[in-house]
């Protein structure tokens, strides 16, 4: 009830067509972030598989080394 109280009171503030606005730049908003923040995992998880690769890398070669003394 009192959403619906501060719905019409914004609404008679700034106009409907101005909540619209605000509302549908919001959305836009929350889904440009969204894909900021999956690009940024996936950048995470690049990182994180390079490494593991240098890390097996270089385990693979200690292993031979120790293996051929």
């Amino acid at each position: 009830m009192a959403q619906v109280a501060t719905e019409r009171y914004a609404k008679k503030l700034l106009g409907e067509r101005d909540i619209e606005a605000v509302l549908s730049r919001l959305d836009r908003l929350t889904v440009e972030e969204s894909r900021t923040a999956a690009a940024q995992t996936l950048d995470v998880v690049h990182g994180l598989v390079n490494n593991m690769e240098v890390v097996m890398e270089g385990t693979g070669f200690l292993l031979v080394w120790v293996s051929t003394i």
